[in-house]
């Protein structure tokens, strides 16, 4: 399934620049910690994924800290792609996108965060779930689509996110 922008390369740099969803600076402190320490406590854990979708609260919340360790220290380490995101998604309540946040606010300059607005901007639909596949190749889409055009990968995904809203609001 072919990610494909729907503007013109040249906007890029100016929609990031009018991005206007800010991170939550304790998920970005969370996510740092994450990666300086090799796992996400408990709590951090709780933040990204309330940050990332509220309502899956319940459903996270029933992930104990040693679970969280574990499965966020083997993603955190790993060098594939899809054990890091396999790992993550093992864990009660965490989909896709969740993932994708918590591997986002670790590694801000490596990771995009899986958003409809970002997929509709690639000419893609949202879904209620995503199979790994999926995310593989959208990760490596934004990763080539930022080298293509020489930007970094959180600047495509602001520029992603916003060409979406501005379409939606604009």
């Amino acid at each position: 399934m072919p990610f494909e922008l729907q503007f013109d390369p040249a906007l890029i740099t100016g929609l990031a620049a009018r991005f206007g969803y800010t991170e939550d600076d304790r998920c970005l402190a969370a996510g740092r910690a994450a990666r300086r320490r090799g796992f996400y406590t408990r709590d951090e854990f709780l933040l990204v994924c309330a940050w990332k979708t509220p309502r899956s609260r319940p459903k996270v919340a029933v992930n104990d800290e040693e679970a969280v360790r574990r499965a966020t220290a083997r993603a955190l380490a790993a060098i594939d792609e899809r054990e890091r995101l396999e790992a993550l998604t093992a864990l009660t309540g965490v989909g896709v996108p969740t993932a994708s946040t918590l591997l986002f606010f670790a590694f801000p300059d490596d990771y995009p965060s899986l958003d409809v607005r970002a997929l509709e901007s690639l000419g893609q639909k949202g879904r209620s779930t995503y199979p790994a596949s999926f995310w593989l190749e959208y990760l490596a889409a934004c990763r080539r689509l930022a080298l293509e055009h020489d930007v970094s990968v959180r600047t495509l995904d602001k520029a992603l996110w916003q060409h979406s809203k501005e379409r939606v609001t604009g």
